[in-house]
């Protein structure tokens, strides 16, 4: 079983969200999934965000490493979100 790390679509139409899930490779799109590994919200929430362009990423980075270790193997588009802008820390 190849397992890969990829983008699973949920939200409404015209408001997506995506989860970033360990999962089958042989299974469909938004089907099974073996674990939620994080979330990647291309819409901004806010005003001053939308300025910026900034989008929202959460992302369980110990579990992304062990399925990698394993032999998972990301998706381009998966990895993506990580390299996307992020709102400075509040504090």
């Amino acid at each position: 079983m190849v397992v890969r790390i990829r983008l699973a679509r949920w939200g409404q139409r015209n408001r997506p969200f995506y989860r970033i899930v360990a999962a089958d490779a042989r299974a469909r799109r938004d089907g099974r999934f073996l674990e939620v590994l994080g979330a990647y919200n291309p819409l901004a929430a806010s005003a001053p965000e939308a300025k910026h362009h900034i989008k929202r990423v959460w992302l369980n980075v110990g579990r992304i490493n062990h399925w990698i270790s394993v032999g998972a193997q990301p998706t381009d588009t998966s990895t993506s979100p990580s390299r996307a802008p992020r709102a400075p820390a509040e504090g």
